[in-house]
């Protein structure tokens, strides 16, 4: 008897928002978070957001275009905010965002933006089927058409790697 193909979930069912204190031991000798720190909060909220739309464990299989735009200070709490852009047959694309909060005035600056690709994997650690990605807005639309093409070019770099 063959899988059932799983039912469609939205963006909005995989959300994540994560919020933490910088502290001292986060922070470099310039008084700012680890750039390291910051790419482990990330991959958490992002595999937060694969599991809720997988129900299952996830994989990190890459990350694409983090950049560092802005420095987090020790006090500041750094925001998170992760969402999917794109299911396939096993794996998922999920946008993370960053942002600084001084939590004094209440303002906030977005640090980083980075696209992590995880893979859908069962009790045995082999891929298994996650449902397909509904998107209800042009936004949600535009960016799993993005996604999309950013696996395109993934698959791409892979294959003239392999030759």
């Amino acid at each position: 008897m063959g899988l059932a193909e799983p039912a469609g979930k939205h963006v909005q069912d995989s959300r994540v928002e994560m919020t933490e204190i910088v502290m001292p031991n986060d922070a470099n000798p310039l008084g700012t978070i680890f750039g390291g720190r910051v790419m482990q909060l990330m991959d958490i909220a992002a595999s937060i957001a694969g599991f809720r739309h997988a129900r299952c464990n996830v994989v990190t299989l890459s990350v694409d275009s983090l950049e560092f735009r802005r420095p987090i200070r020790v006090g500041d709490a750094v925001v998170l905010h992760a969402w999917l852009n794109w299911a396939g047959r096993t794996s998922m694309e999920v946008q993370v965002e960053v942002y600084s909060e001084d939590l004094m005035t209440g303002e906030r600056a977005r640090t980083s933006t980075a696209f992590f690709t995880f893979v859908a994997v069962d009790q045995e650690r082999r891929p298994t089927p996650v449902p397909p990605l509904l998107t209800l807005t042009q936004d949600e639309e535009r960016r799993f058409q993005e996604a999309a093409r950013r696996r395109a070019e993934r698959l791409g770099r892979k294959e003239r790697e392999e030759i």
